[in-house]
């Protein structure tokens, strides 16, 4: 029953990142997400089948310690953009900060009713645990990942389209990271998990 918890949690966590990008881009101006039906919290429109069902169930089931997956990424055209320099960053930094503010409204519940039942307080941190993972893995400078798009705002125009040429291989390099590399990240995830929790 707990993976099948894990698996509806990172699904609509994904959804509300994804839900995120498309808000910050419609009010940057781009309307690309809206126009195709994506500025929406039903989760049909959203819901990739490997990425968001299959990949998160094999990585439950195999126990690899962290839970892998994405919804499908909602479209936008950096050219509507208002802000041209910045603009695309701020999008990518969206999906992130929407994982962070459900994390944050989800331990404060826990903050604030300490007395839960045992059962629910696990279903809540694992709410919280689950989004802060979605953030800081996301937030990993790893095209296409949405960090990668917040560094290449700062980088100089030549370095920024090599860097990009490395999206060819972002499934291979994500993959690689999640199987090889993700033990990295999970001392940052437990570490903002029992600042905002408390446990």
């Amino acid at each position: 029953m707990i993976y099948l918890f894990e698996i509806i949690i990172l699904v609509f966590s994904a959804i509300i990142h994804e839900y995120m990008h498309g808000f910050m881009a419609d009010h940057l101006g781009d309307t690309t997400a809206k126009d195709a039906g994506r500025l929406t919290l039903n989760p049909i429109p959203h819901i990739d089948l490997f990425g968001s069902i299959l990949l998160p169930l094999l990585m439950v089931i195999s126990g690899s310690g962290i839970i892998f997956g994405w919804a499908k990424p909602v479209p936008f055209n950096p050219y509507r953009l208002r802000d041209q320099k910045y603009g695309a960053a701020k999008v990518a930094l969206a999906g992130p900060m929407g994982n962070l503010i459900l994390a944050v409204m989800f331990a404060l519940v826990l903050r604030l009713f300490p007395g839960l039942d045992g059962t629910l307080a696990s279903f809540l941190g694992l709410i919280v645990y689950i989004n802060i993972m979605l953030m800081v893995f996301n937030l990993l400078p790893i095209p296409p990942l949405d960090g990668s798009k917040v560094l290449a705002a700062f980088l100089p125009a030549k370095v920024q389209t090599k860097f990009f040429e490395l999206e060819r291989y972002g499934l291979l390099l994500v993959l690689f990271f999640v199987l090889f590399a993700s033990n990295l990240i999970s001392p940052i995830i437990n570490w903002l998990f029992q600042l905002l929790t408390g446990y």
